[in-house]
């Protein structure tokens, strides 16, 4: 049997380093290989080693950035090469769809697009920004031949706003896994060693970096730890600069070794989600998987991805009555909780079975 063709188009790339669409791409790839010929686009600015395959994926380099403005160019000559071979083309973002109505004039290819929650409602964007991803979400949205929403708020947008039904298929979290701290660990960052709370993130507004830290700066009884990339923008240089002083607080680089990584999550005593926009976001639904109890911004994405059974706050009074009140009793209640929500929805098996159904129908 002749295999389907697959192109996956917006991501940085594999292996996977960055982020969240590139962890998807990334256990997609490792399950999907053996049913389909599946072929992903990286960028050469990220990957001056350039591999030809990985996870049994053919790679095709694109020698221009993911991110920012050039994203754009990236992912539409990503499309149009991706239409000489593939059957399929499953487009991770929808900043190059402003494309879509010229390639279903001239193609019959199947278009699945995954929106990537409500990108142009996030802070970090200008007016011109956000209007071009309004526009670009429309068009994606419009001439897809299937949307995939990663939230079930998501998908109730795209009803309401479009009048389409898209499919819901999150992320998995089943590669992460829980890890004692080792003495190393616990010699480089000596602060592990008390009870700490637990951030891991983009330094960006809407993660209500602000809220979370201005709270912890008021209840030095605890501290809390937060992992980000503090020095890539202004507004986490000026988040660093007015927290870093405190001594219960603790603002650490980006740590790109997993296993350190995972050991810093698993001990912590809970852990504080900030996201006010997007849908489901991967760092979640792996603390939930890596059973934590989750104290999290009571925005109704956190809420649907969480089964609303964590515990939630709006503003720092709320968090601060949270931080100071709460028992190890009601902490274990919602680890299990979460636990139990990431095994039945969160892993790779059930999002790579969804994806592979979407691949196997033919355009509308």
């Amino acid at each position: 049997m002749i295999q389907k063709k697959i192109a996956i188009i917006g991501t940085v790339g594999l292996p996977a380093k960055y982020g969240g669409f590139e962890t998807l791409t990334e256990y997609l790839t490792k399950h999907l290989t053996d049913s389909f010929d599946v072929t992903v686009y990286c960028s050469s600015f990220f990957y001056p080693k350039k591999l030809k395959s990985h996870n049994n994926a053919q790679l095709k380099y694109i020698p221009l950035n993911a991110n920012g403005v050039q994203s754009i160019l990236y992912d539409i000559i990503s499309i149009f090469n991706a239409l000489f071979y593939a059957d399929v083309l499953l487009i991770l973002g929808v900043s190059g769809c402003v494309v879509l109505p010229f390639i279903k004039l001239i193609s019959n290819k199947v278009i699945i697009v995954n929106i990537d929650g409500l990108e142009w409602k996030r802070a970090k964007w200008g007016k011109a920004a956000k209007i071009f991803l309004k526009f670009s979400e429309r068009v994606a949205v419009t001439y897809a031949d299937r949307v995939v929403s990663d939230n079930k708020v998501i998908q109730d947008y795209v009803k309401y706003v479009y009048n389409i039904n898209s499919e819901l298929i999150a992320y998995g979290a089943d590669h992460t896994k829980k890890e004692a701290l080792s003495s190393g660990v616990v010699s480089e960052y000596p602060f592990l060693a008390k009870k700490y709370a637990f951030k891991v993130c983009r330094i960006e507004p809407e993660n209500n970096i602000y809220l979370i830290l201005h709270s912890f700066s008021e209840h030095p009884s605890l501290d809390i730890v937060v992992i980000g990339n503090w020095n890539n923008s202004n507004y986490g240089k000026e988040m660093k600069l007015k927290f870093n002083n405190f001594e219960n607080i603790h603002l650490l680089d980006p740590i790109y070794d997993q296993n350190i990584l995972n050991q810093i999550r698993s001990n912590c005593y809970f852990y504080v989600h900030g996201h006010s926009a997007g849908g489901t976001n991967p760092s979640l639904v792996e603390a939930m998987y890596l059973e934590l109890p989750i104290i999290t911004y009571g925005i109704n994405y956190n809420l649907e991805t969480t089964a609303n059974k964590a515990k939630y706050f709006n503003n720092k009074n709320e968090l601060l009555k949270i931080v100071s009140n709460i028992k190890q009793e009601e902490l274990n209640e919602i680890a299990k909780d979460m636990k139990n929500v990431a095994n039945n929805v969160y892993t790779w098996k059930v999002v790579s079975a969804g994806y592979a159904n979407l691949f196997l129908l033919n355009s509308k």
